[in-house]
């Protein structure tokens, strides 16, 4: 198993190593609807979609510098970088939106689908759209294979 470069040390190997997770991700989520596990499915294609937006959001390093100003002290060491660097390396749900919205684009429209899946996968399908847009799991399963189809393009654009 390749162990994820630290993009502090090396942008361009961390985002090819997010852009083959998002591949694997992306199979695992079609592996789990064949099976009809489709919550499982929607937390994969949202893993998936994650990888992307943190393989899209190196080439906006400098304006992720402006959107999150500041540096971060890593957890358990002695090593300080910049936030928008580590925004990047663990890409947090809480920040996906801004970060998409600077990446622009396919990214920015498709996050708003794994958003809602990632709601879907906790709390499962609503009739009543309190928890979850999806009302029954024939609507989630349709946005799944949206984002992982949309995922695996994207990956493939950036070329492995």
């Amino acid at each position: 198993m390749e162990v994820l470069p630290e993009p502090w040390f090396d942008l361009m190997r961390y985002r090819a190593v997010r852009l083959r997770e998002a591949l694997y991700e992306a199979e695992l989520a079609e592996k789990f609807l064949e099976e009809g596990l489709v919550r499982n499915a929607a937390g994969k294609a949202f893993q998936s979609w994650k990888a992307i937006v943190a393989a899209y959001s190196v080439d906006k390093i400098e304006e992720l510098g402006r959107a999150f100003p500041g540096r971060k002290k890593l957890r358990g060491a002695r090593r300080v970088v910049d936030k928008a660097v580590w925004i990047v390396a663990i890409m947090p749900t809480t920040a996906l939106k801004k970060v998409a919205q600077i990446v622009g684009g396919d990214v920015d429209l498709y996050t708003n689908i794994a958003l809602l899946l990632c709601e879907y996968q906790y709390n499962g399908p609503d009739p009543e759209g309190i928890l979850s847009v999806y009302p029954d799991d024939d609507a989630a399963v349709k946005d799944v294979k949206r984002l992982v189809e949309k995922a695996k393009e994207l990956a493939r654009q950036l070329h492995l």
